[in-house]
């Protein structure tokens, strides 16, 4: 790989406190083994395993976090509103429509030289709330920071994977990364687009694997062979930490590596 790169690590969903205690424990290492300059997580889920709050923020930042991003369930705790409101390292998706408090997207200032990076926080709308068009508020949002940073990263929090993937396309070339979210369970599809952005269909989920995406099993499983409402409860254990790391060439902004990380890898046995 030839030229200086900006290493950026983008963690899936943090579910609960398993997935806030796994970031505490291992991130800085990860940081380390990689090299990386800033770090993205989506948090939506990082109160009790939906919505966000203070205490978890806190413990985010204070873990080597840099920006959190959020999705349908980041209005779930309503003592979090305010902070919401406020919080500039704290972002819900900015196609929500206008008047919806909180911010979409941020500029954050890089490590050193390495300038600024801005990130976009998108929401689907294909089996999820029929709000603005991600695709069209991406084009405003770049129209707004094009010509303020060179490395634009986003998080498309989106149910579809055609959904997620056909934005990959729509900005190859105009954005560093496309990472998406909401499904808690990884994909094994990373790869640089060929006009130089980084895409990964879902960064998987930072949390509680012996579940349902998070949710304890008996809970989620009564809710499908019911039919009615049952109480979310997060699961605890099994717990695994979930994201890429991604390489920004500093001359351009465009990518030139993608890494899935999951650890530990799930127990496979061996083939005859």
């Amino acid at each position: 790989m030839a030229g200086k790169t900006l290493k950026v690590m983008f963690i899936g969903d943090v579910i609960g406190t398993p997935g806030l205690n796994m970031i505490e424990l291992w991130l800085k290492n990860f940081v380390r083994q990689y090299n990386v300059d800033f770090v993205i997580c989506n948090g939506e889920n990082a109160h009790h395993g939906k919505g966000m709050s203070l205490e978890a923020l806190n413990q985010l930042l204070s873990s080597g976090v840099n920006v959190i991003t959020g999705g349908n369930h980041t209005w779930s705790n309503f003592n979090f509103f305010e902070t919401l409101k406020s919080h500039p390292q704290v972002l819900r998706p900015q196609n929500y429509p206008k008047g919806t408090y909180g911010r979409g997207y941020g500029i954050y200032r890089l490590p050193g030289s390495l300038g600024d990076i801005a990130v976009l926080n998108l929401q689907g709308r294909t089996f999820m709330y029929p709000i603005e068009c991600p695709f069209r508020t991406a084009d405003w949002v770049l129209k707004q920071v094009k010509d303020q940073v060179k490395y634009i990263f986003v998080d498309m929090h989106a149910e579809a994977t055609a959904e997620k993937i056909a934005l990959g396309w729509y900005l190859d070339g105009r954005v560093s990364a496309v990472i998406g979210t909401h499904t808690h369970a990884q994909t094994a599809d990373e790869r640089i687009l060929p006009k130089g952005t980084a895409y990964c269909t879902d960064a998987g989920m930072t949390g509680p694997h012996a579940s349902v995406i998070g949710m304890q099993t008996k809970t989620a499983i009564d809710r499908m062979l019911f039919q009615t409402p049952h109480k979310y409860e997060c699961a605890a254990d099994d717990v695994h930490f979930s994201g890429v790391v991604i390489s920004l060439d500093t001359a351009t902004g465009k990518a030139v590596a993608i890494r899935r990380i999951f650890y530990p890898e799930f127990e496979r046995g061996e083939m005859d």
